[in-house]
């Protein structure tokens, strides 16, 4: 969808739950995008992010800027019960229960206070960036005579908790970033689904996400410069890729790892285990925990790496792998998810198998051993981040779509 800007104001609720957190910059991205074609955007989230998972220099201007649904009046909390939809409350928690009924408990005055803001604001639709309890929020406001909603999809709906019917069948429209998850949502509950759904991945800056130089590979005799970035927990098969690096050494392949991100703890979850794996497997002087660092130090860590790796078991889409293929350095994520749909193998990236450190190792050899194979999938890889995964185009698709719901 070609980047245009909009012939009216559109005042916009942008909901992001606890925002802004390490992994939200795709988010920042595309409200300054929304912005630049003229709309008028208040930020709203459920609470803040832990203090070690606030990591950007923009962060505080974020924070600054956000409206934090969770902070209610115990008076608000008690007429917010009141208006909640019992009719469709009793239809849909027939499934979950117990659950259903936690989230709504916890949900109904936050979704009173968003309908109060957004009156007084004239903001008339809210795009939910998430299918949690987010989702929830915006779905009751409606029916406490709050503004029309939207949701994105950023993964697998079984990640999102109950009442999933319950939030879809009150959307205006929706996003999602895969076919793949397209095609789950029309198997799963085709008929609570919104007339308008669109494929919509993320998308990065490529402006900023680019070379001022060009990319060299690892020299004869050099170590190969490995980065990764996600938050730190299993799923992101950051012990996996420690187990390639060792794969590798033993191999005599000289390699160092660094990883960026941080456990959804803000470091005293997840890390700990990865910590004492780093020391298991003899890995202190090769793999370094770098933390939840700012975009412009990824920027940095991808531009300086050799290869950037994520070993994902389950990646939605991965817009850390968007980056790296921005700014032209060879990829290799798995292929879970819906990542085949943002990498060729051996075409703009390289594939591997999630759980399986030593083809994760021959991948990483493959790229250590074949300068001009890292060169041809670095350019290839920026092409196809360049051809469709611009952080404008998701701005405008809500934009067009906004516009013609009202």
């Amino acid at each position: 969808m070609a980047d245009k800007t909009t012939p009216e104001t559109i005042k916009l609720g942008y909901l992001v739950p606890q925002f802004p957190g390490q992994t939200h910059m795709f988010f920042w991205r595309e409200v300054k995008e929304l912005e630049q074609r003229g709309a008028t955007v208040t930020l709203f989230s459920t609470r803040p992010p832990p203090k070690g998972l606030i990591s950007h220099d923009w962060s505080q201007a974020a924070i600054e800027r956000t409206e934090y649904l969770g902070q209610i009046a115990p008076l608000d909390a008690l007429a917010a019960l009141t208006r909640l939809p019992y009719g469709r409350i009793r239809h849909h928690a027939r499934q979950e229960p117990r659950a259903f009924l936690r989230d709504l408990a916890l949900a109904a005055p936050a979704a009173r206070r968003l309908t109060r803001s957004c009156k007084a604001q004239g903001i008339g639709h809210v795009h939910v960036h998430s299918c949690g309890r987010a989702a929830l929020i915006a779905a009751l406001a409606r029916h406490m005579g709050g503004p029309s909603y939207s949701l994105t999809l950023h993964g697998p709906l079984h990640d999102y908790g109950p009442g999933q019917r319950f939030k879809w069948e009150g959307a205006a429209f929706a996003t999602i970033i895969t076919d793949k998850l397209i095609a789950e949502m029309q198997a799963e509950m085709p008929e609570s689904l919104p007339d308008r759904i669109f494929l919509q991945p993320m998308g990065v800056d490529v402006d900023r996400l680019q070379r001022d130089t060009p990319y060299v590979a690892a020299q004869p005799g050099e170590p190969i410069r490995l980065f990764s970035c996600g938050r730190l927990n299993i799923v992101k098969g950051h012990q996996d890729l420690m187990e390639a690096v060792r794969l590798l050494l033993d191999a005599g392949t000289a390699v160092t790892l660094d990883i960026a991100g941080e456990d959804d703890a803000g470091g005293s979850g997840f890390r700990q285990v990865l910590e004492q794996r780093i020391r298991d497997l003899g890995l202190t002087d090769h793999v370094r925990l770098l933390g939840a660092i700012d975009e412009a130090a990824v920027r940095d860590q991808i531009l300086n790496a050799h290869a950037f790796v994520l070993a994902s078991y389950a990646e939605p889409l991965g817009v850390a792998l968007m980056e790296a293929m921005s700014c032209e350095t060879p990829t290799i994520g798995t292929n879970a998810g819906g990542v085949a749909e943002l990498i060729t193998d051996g075409q703009d990236g390289l594939l591997v198998p999630p759980q399986d450190p030593p083809a994760l190792a021959a991948a990483i050899g493959r790229l250590a051993g074949d300068p001009g194979l890292c060169t041809r999938l670095g350019a290839a890889g920026r092409a196809r981040i360049v051809g469709g995964f611009t952080a404008g185009r998701g701005a405008q698709t809500l934009i067009d779509a906004i516009t013609a719901h009202n």
